[in-house]
């Protein structure tokens, strides 16, 4: 069984839409028995191919839901600089996602706090204290018509 082939992208497709699916409507789904279906994912797990599974959550219903896109430039491009960077996003719950990307600035975060009066807060408590930032730059998203 090749990761790849068409039977198994079309089990990770069904996956990835609905993580909670019995495996006996993904076997019918993807046109398997329950126990070769059963086999092939137990196989895209414990290669990696499958990392696992998460709820997907209205963080607006849990007081969340303003979402920021920061750029991040470092003053220098050293490595304890971004490994120190990258332990305060670590420990600050408001980072759900940190990038580390190339261009001219080094990361992008995305944030998620209450609202604009949460993410001043974040901005100078938690950004504003990290002496390896040379630059900041904050980008409030408007919506989200996809993600994933």
């Amino acid at each position: 069984m090749h990761p790849t082939d068409q039977i198994n992208r079309n089990i990770i497709h069904q996956l990835e839409h609905d993580g909670r699916i019995s495996n006996v409507e993904l076997a019918e789904r993807v046109g398997l028995s329950p126990s070769a279906c059963l086999r092939r994912v137990q196989e895209l797990e414990r290669t990696g191919v499958i990392k696992g599974y998460k709820a997907v959550i209205d963080r607006a219903k849990l007081g969340g839901g303003f979402i920021v896109f920061v750029a991040v430039g470092l003053s220098q491009q050293r490595k304890n600089d971004q490994e120190a960077l990258e332990r305060a996003m670590m420990r600050a719950p408001e980072v759900i996602e940190c990038h580390n990307v190339s261009g001219s600035i080094e990361y992008i975060l995305k944030v998620e706090v209450a609202d604009l009066a949460a993410y001043k807060k974040f901005h100078t408590e938690t950004l504003g204290t990290c002496p390896e930032l040379k630059s900041i730059t904050s980008y409030i998203a408007m919506s989200s018509p996809k993600e994933t």
